[in-house]
């Protein structure tokens, strides 16, 4: 049953989907949407923030996005679907924004230093960088929101949204923005294919976007319990990334079965990797197909995101004729 209440969530344009983004978020968003008033936007100014220098490649992030958000399972009849720089009205409540948010906020934010950190090569000392939780404040409250989805590890994060919404509606005396809730979400982790997180910029992803071929070959050369040397040497699932991946992927049974074989050298590499290829394309196959479906079909997804874009904009325009009316601001 759907309860009306309003969940939001994006996914930046800033390259291919993976499966640690199908599994960390997109499934969970498919659930969410028969539950809740679901607003799920692409978001392409992010997107800006640390890729500013090198917009040739948006357009096609934002096309393969939207259509993995589609094959993945989205019903755009069952949520709203919409890109984010088709929404002005983010960019106007971004810039409001800005005239009451501390400085210090922004800047004690715990991702500002550590993605400076990870991406040294870029120049990452603009406002845009700095103003990305700000932007994302915006993209939040500007549906009136109760809930994100996040994972526990990231209700940090939501917190200057809520303390944002909080400083604007004491600041101007209306309860305008609710305080969005982290809808709390367990995410499976999903190792790469060299054992750290899965990440585009690790370079160590499976996409959504590989054909079968790839996906196989890329998960024959995943690392393993470095002990297992030889066929013969027992190991310890517990180090072998393959085996996290089996943990999402396949069934108790298998897991329990790779786990033993592992531990008493019963089962080679070779031969859990198999299994495992064979449920990673099980569950990629319907994706891929429906995929295919729709990089045949431009004008079904222009018409997606225009009705996604139309019903995103009525709302966004609503609140924003109570922000207007709270700063006082001269509207026609």
């Amino acid at each position: 049953m759907n309860t009306g209440e309003k969940v939001l969530s994006g996914m930046q344009a800033s390259g291919r989907v993976h499966l640690g983004n199908f599994v960390g978020a997109l499934q969970n968003w498919v659930r969410l949407q028969e539950r809740y008033d679901c607003y799920y936007f692409i978001a392409d100014w992010h997107a800006l923030t640390t890729g500013y220098a090198n917009p040739g490649a948006l357009t096609e992030s934002v096309n393969d996005l939207l259509i993995n958000f589609l094959a993945s399972g989205l019903d755009p009849d069952r949520c709203t679907i919409f890109i984010q720089s088709q929404v002005p009205e983010h960019a106007e409540l971004h810039l409001l924004l800005s005239m009451i948010t501390p400085l210090g906020w922004l800047e004690r934010v715990p991702t500002y230093k550590e993605k400076q950190q990870e991406l040294k090569e870029r120049d990452l000392s603009t406002y845009g960088f700095l103003g990305y939780p700000l932007l994302q404040t915006a993209d939040i409250i500007i549906y009136r929101a109760k809930y994100v989805p996040v994972g526990v590890d990231q209700v940090p994060h939501l917190e200057i949204s809520r303390e944002i919404a909080r400083r604007f509606n004491n600041l101007y005396c209306k309860e305008i923005f609710p305080e969005p809730d982290a809808l709390l979400t367990k995410f499976p982790k999903v190792p790469g294919i060299d054992g750290r997180k899965m990440s585009k910029s690790y370079g160590n992803a499976i996409y959504l976007s590989d054909s079968p071929k790839e996906v196989e070959q890329k998960i024959r050369t995943m690392m393993t319990d470095p002990a297992r040397v030889k066929r013969t040497d027992t190991g310890d699932p517990e180090l072998s990334p393959v085996y996290q991946l089996h943990k999402v992927f396949s069934s108790q049974e298998e897991q329990d079965e790779v786990a033993a074989g592992c531990r008493t050298a019963g089962i080679g590499c070779i031969d859990c990797k198999k299994i495992l290829i064979r449920n990673v394309l099980r569950v990629l196959e319907p994706i891929w197909s429906k995929r295919e479906e729709l990089i045949h079909d431009p004008a079904r997804l222009r018409h997606i995101i225009e009705k996604g874009t139309k019903k995103a904009r009525e709302a966004a325009a609503e609140t924003m004729v109570l922000v207007r009316e709270a700063m006082g601001l001269y509207q026609p």
